[in-house]
C-alpha cells in the first residue's frame, strides 16, 4: 500500500506515533495516516483509504 502511495505522489511526513506513517500529497488538502508495523498485514479500511487517496489525486490531474 505504502508503494502504491508514493507512486501517486504521496510523501511520507513526520508526525506519526509509534508505528503510524502519515502521508501527504501537494494536490490533496488532506493528511493520510496508516497504522500497524511495516510488512503487516493492512486492515480492509486501510485498503479502501488508500485506493481513494490514490484516485483522488490521479482524477485531480
Amino acid at each position: 500500500m505504502i508503494a502504491d502511495l508514493e507512486r501517486a505522489g504521496w510523501v511520507m511526513i513526520e508526525g506519526g506515533k509509534g508505528s503510524h506513517r502519515k502521508f501527504a500529497h501537494d494536490r490533496s488538502g488532506r493528511k493520510l495516516i496508516l497504522s500497524g508495523a511495516m510488512g503487516a498485514d493492512a486492515h480492509f479500511y486501510q485498503e479502501k483509504l488508500v485506493k481513494k487517496a490514490v484516485q483522488e489525486v490521479k482524477n485531480e490531474k
